[in-house]
C-alpha cells in the first residue's frame, strides 16, 4: 500500500491480525522492506507487522536531500498516524535502529520496546567519512559502483567465501536503491549523534549485532546499551553488519525471546 507522510509517498506492507500488538520493522541503508521477509512471516501470526521502504529506498518516493534523523522520524510518525498506530514495538537494522534511538529519546510514548540491530548511536570522524566516500563513489559510478565494497564491509569473510544466494539478494537491493535516496540517508548518517541522550530512553531496549560487524562493533553496542536504563546487549555469532540475513536463526531467536519477555 502507499501512504503519504511528511510530504513523501511511502511503500508499506501491513500483515497480521487486526487488533494484535504492532511491530514495526525498519531496514538498513541501501536495503528495502524485503530485508525482513522471513522475520515478518514468522511474526505475523501473532503481531500486526508493519514494514516500510524508507524515503528514497525500494518503492518509496525519492526526494532531494540531504535528509536528517528528525526528518526520518517524522516519516515514521506520519505513517503510524495514517495507520492508527498509537504504540509499536520497533525493530530496526543499522539506520533503522538509529531511527529507533531517536524515537525512544524524543517520542518514547509511541514505543513499546526497541530492538536496535547493528546500530551504533554516534558517527565518529572515520564513520562520517565512510558515508561521504559512499556519496562520492555513487555520484561517480552509480549504485553499481558501491555494490561489492558494501558486500565486503557488511558480511564476514567466511560468508563471502561461500557466496550464498543471500549475497545476491543484498547486491540487488543495493543496486536498485535510488541514488538520491542513498545520498540523502548518507548525509543523515554523517550527523548521527544520539550517544549523549541514550539515558533518556525509558522503554526496554535490546541492542544486538554481529560479532564481526565493522560499522557497529560489539564493544560500541555494549557501551551504548550500558547508557540505556535497563538496556541489554547481545552478540550475534558468525555475522557481520546485516546480521538478520547472515545469521537469521540467532536473530530470530533473540527477537522471539525479547517479545515473549515484553508482551
Amino acid at each position: 500500500m502507499e501512504i503519504r507522510s511528511n510530504g513523501v509517498t511511502f511503500n508499506c506492507v501491513v500483515e497480521g491480525p487486526e487488533g494484535a500488538p504492532w511491530v514495526t520493522l525498519a531496514h538498513a541503508l541501501a536495503n528495502n522492506l524485503t530485508l525482513w521477509d522471513e522475520i515478518a512471516a514468522t511474526l505475523s501470526d501473532r503481531y500486526r507487522v508493519l514494514r516500510y521502504d524508507q524515503r528514497g529506498h525500494g518503492k518509496s518516493e525519492a526526494v532531494p536531500g540531504p535528509y536528517s534523523f528528525p526528518m526520518l522520524i517524522d516519516d515514521v510518525l506520519g505513517i503510524w498516524d495514517q495507520l492508527g498506530v498509537t504504540q509499536s514495538h520497533w525493530i530496526g537494522l543499522s539506520i533503522g535502529g538509529m531511527i529507533g534511538y531517536g524515537l525512544g529519546i524524543h517520542h518514547p510514548q509511541r514505543l513499546k520496546t526497541l530492538i536496535a540491530c547493528d546500530s551504533r548511536p554516534d558517527a565518529p570522524p572515520d564513520y562520517a567519512a565512510y558515508f561521504q566516500s559512499r556519496i562520492d563513489k555513487a555520484r561517480d559510478k552509480g549504485m553499481e559502483g558501491v555494490v561489492e565494497s558494501t558486500i565486503e564491509r557488511w558480511f564476514t569473510p567466511e560468508t563471502r567465501a561461500k557466496n550464498p544466494p543471500v549475497l545476491d539478494r543484498v547486491r540487488q537491493m543495493i543496486r536498485t536503491t535510488n541514488t538520491v535516496g542513498h545520498e540523502g540517508c548518507c548525509e543523515a548518517l554523517k550527523t548521527l549523534a544520539y550517544g549523549p541522550d541514550l539515558h533518556r530512553i525509558p522503554v526496554p531496549a535490546l541492542l544486538l549485532g554481529g560479532a564481526k560487524d565493522k560499522g557497529a562493533p560489539p564493544e560500541a553496542l555494549a557501551e551504548a546499551a550500558a547508557k540505556i536504563p535497563g538496556g541489554e546487549h547481545l552478540v550475534i555469532p558468525e555475522a557481520g553488519h546485516i546480521s538478520a540475513l547472515e545469521n537469521p536463526t540467532a536473530v530470530m531467536a533473540a527477537i522471539e525471546d525479547w517479545l515473549s519477555r515484553h508482551p
